[in-house]
Formats: structure tokens, C-alpha cells, sequence
């Protein structure tokens, strides 16, 4: 595999770092600008809803560029976005930082998918996606904790600054290895291309995988205190195994998703949602809750990452724009999840309702995919695949 996509898993790897560290962030933001904990709180959901929102259009925009005309203007406008919001004492200035870096960031992964994919060799896209989503993973390992680390010893100031500081070698790396050239394709072509119904399916499929994951991630904290009674201090490293989970489940997907995607997607599928429901049933006992945590963390991007491979595979003539649709549905469900969880949490449902929110997003997902089996694992051709894909 190119060295280059390990790079710009480091370039994700920074920048799912930016995305999920003001949870550990959000208090010194509040106290220093003079706003509310709320009104900081609105920062992630900025960065969300520019994701959602940014994705197609970034994509959609990068095609007129070389890759690496469109790599190199993401990282630069992601990095210049946290340089502004490391110096600024304005809390507007920050929110537009967020989205302007919300953009940029799905901008950048929409275009890295297509580079990675065309990168690799043809039969190991399903591989190369799980190199790209590893960087997020790891974020949720030592990214996260990290920035809360340097937040609390140096200010919420520091973490933006490390930030920055990291995209550097992804941004020499994007200069030196990816090839320049024309431009890859037109809007016009490839969103002919993305209307193939397998590719829709798969898209919603992703989202509703991802929504599940999110709906209880966002809530682990209040869940493990409040039900699971594991103390305040222990979090961090629970956070982190959750984290270490997902990493074994882009790593599991890297390995088979190329080749068996079916054999990873309906076993897979079924112990997700049944793992979720098992979750909520003995989340008041500890060591069957710790366990979970890292189970789960693992099915989720399992599945999740070999949902976004065959994406890609589907979408052939349209590397760029699947890669922002996939990057929108996997927000879309990061956004859903979270809103479903607090809702659910809200109606007096305690802090097991995300569990049973994440088991409800999966069964429909579970049926779609049952109810079009034959459709989804219909063999691919040799173009798109490479080397043949076993029978299932």
C-alpha cells in the first residue's frame, strides 16, 4: 500500500481530532470568551451540520481542481481555521472557524477517498478505506484525550495549535506523492453515476450504522456513571477502549471487506444490534458493560467501514462524489444518532434510552439489508474489483 494514504490517514487522524476534542474542550471555551456552556456546545454542532451540509458541495467543487490541487486547498483552509481560532478572543469568530474547518474537512476526505481508492491497487479499496477511517479511530484513542490533556495543562488554545502542528507532514506529503494533473471528472458525469440504486441503499444503510454508533458514543459518559457506576476517573480510558475497539474493526474490515464484504456485513450486522439490546440489559453490572464497550466499538466500524468500501465500489465513475455522500451519510447518522439518544433521554427514558435508540437504528438496517440481499452482494465486475470476490 502507498505510504502516501498513511499520510493522509494522519491528515484524518487531525482532523477527527479537531471534530470530537471540545467535548473535553467546551468549559474553558465557555469561561474564557464569556458565553454560555450551551452556547459552546454549538461549536461541535457547527462542525456537524458543515459536514453534512459541506460534503457534497465540497466534493462537487474539488472536481474542478487536480487531487492534489483540492487535497493541498482543504488542508491549508483546515489549518488556517485553526490558527484563526487559536489567536481569536471573539466567540463568532470561532463558530465560523468550525464551519469553515467543517467544510474543509469534508472537502478533504471526499477527495482522500478518491485518491486513496485510485492509489491502491483496484482490488484493495475496501483496505485503503480502513487506512483513511483508522485516523478517526485513533483520534478516539489518543487525539481526544490528548487534546483535553493539553487543554487542562495549557488552555483550550493549545489543543487548536496541535492541531495545526500535525496537518504539516500530511500537507508535505500531499506536495511530494499525490500526482498532479487535470482535473478527474465532471459533476455532470458523475452524478449520473450516482444514481444507481445499490449505491443509494448502501448510503443509507451507512448512515443508519453510523447513527446507531453515535446515538450511545455521545451519551457512554452519563451511561457508565449513572447506570454502570464506574467512577468519574475511570472515563478517559473507557473512551479510549471504545476507541481501541473501532480500530480493530476498520482494521477486521481492511481485512475482508475487499473479498467477503457479505461475511463481515450480516454477521456483523446481526451481533451490532443484538450487542446494543444485550448493552441495555446489563448496563447496571460493570464488567459486562466494559466489555461491551470495546465489542461495540468494534462491530460499529466494522460494519461501518465495509459499508463506505462497497460504496466506493459501487460508485465507479464517480470516486469524488461518492466519497462526499459517504462522508455525508456517515454525519448525517452522527448527527440522527445523537438527536434520537437526547430525545429519547428526554422523555424520561434515563440513560439506557441511547442503547435501545442504537438497537432501534440498526434493526431497520438489519431488515433493508435481509429484504435486498440478492441485490447488495450481486457480484461485482473485474473493473471495479480486481481480483474475483469469493462466493458467499
Amino acid at each position: 500500500m502507498p505510504f502516501v494514504i498513511y499520510l493522509l490517514g494522519l491528515a484524518v487522524f487531525a482532523q477527527g481530532t479537531s471534530e470530537f476534542m471540545l467535548a473535553g474542550l467546551v468549559p474553558g471555551i465557555a469561561r474564557e470568551l464569556g458565553v454560555s456552556i450551551p452556547a459552546a456546545g454549538l461549536l461541535t454542532s457547527a462542525f456537524a451540520a458543515g459536514m453534512v451540509a459541506g460534503a457534497p458541495l465540497a466534493a462537487a467543487l474539488s472536481l474542478r481542481w487536480s487531487r492534489r490541487a483540492a487535497l493541498l486547498s482543504f488542508l491549508i483552509a483546515f489549518l488556517l481555521a485553526h490558527v484563526i481560532g487559536a489567536v481569536t478572543t471573539d466567540y463568532a469568530v470561532l463558530l465560523a472557524t468550525r464551519v469553515v474547518a467543517a467544510l474543509a474537512n469534508a472537502g478533504f476526505l471526499a477527495v482522500a477517498m478518491a485518491t486513496a481508492v485510485a492509489l491502491a491497487p483496484p482490488h484493495a479499496k475496501g483496505r485503503a478505506t480502513s487506512i483513511l477511517l483508522s485516523g478517526v479511530t485513533i483520534a478516539c484513542v489518543a487525539g481526544v484525550p490528548g487534546g483535553a490533556a493539553l487543554g487542562g495543562l495549557w488552555g483550550w488554545r493549545s489543543a487548536f495549535w496541535a492541531v495545526a502542528l500535525a496537518l504539516v507532514p500530511a500537507i508535505v506529503a500531499v506536495l511530494r506523492s499525490v500526482p498532479g494533473g487535470a482535473p478527474g471528472g465532471t459533476v455532470r458525469g458523475e452524478a449520473r453515476a450516482l444514481r444507481r440504486p445499490r449505491l443509494l441503499l448502501l448510503l443509507l444503510l451507512a448512515a443508519l450504522v453510523n447513527g446507531a454508533t453515535f446515538a450511545t458514543f455521545t451519551y457512554l459518559a452519563p451511561l457508565l456513571t449513572g447506570v454502570t457506576g464506574i467512577g468519574q476517573a475511570w472515563l478517559p480510558g473507557l473512551l479510549a477502549l471504545f476507541g481501541l475497539g473501532s480500530f480493530a474493526g476498520v482494521t477486521i474490515s481492511g481485512r475482508l471487506a475487499d473479498t467477503r464484504p457479505m461475511a463481515l456485513l450480516l454477521p456483523g450486522g446481526l451481533a451490532l444490534g443484538a450487542g446494543w439490546a444485550v448493552f441495555g440489559l446489563v448496563a447496571g453490572a460493570p464488567w459486562p458493560a466494559v466489555a461491551l464497550v470495546f465489542v461495540q466499538g468494534t462491530l460499529s466500524f466494522a460494519v461501518g467501514s465495509t459499508l463506505i468500501s462497497q460504496v466506493l465500489y459501487a460508485a465507479t465513475g464517480a470516486p469524488t462524489l461518492a466519497g462526499g455522500f459517504a462522508t455525508a451519510a456517515l454525519n448525517v447518522g452522527a448527527v440522527l444518532g445523537p438527536w434520537l439518544g437526547g430525545l429519547a433521554m428526554d422523555a424520561g427514558l434515563g440513560f439506557r434510552a441511547p442503547l435501545w435508540v442504537s438497537a432501534g437504528l440498526v434493526a431497520p438496517a438489519l431488515l433493508i439489508a435481509a429484504a435486498t440481499r440478492p441485490f447488495l452482494s450481486r457480484p461485482r465486475t473485474q473493473v471495479e474489483t480486481g481480483p474475483p470476490v469469493r462466493a458467499e
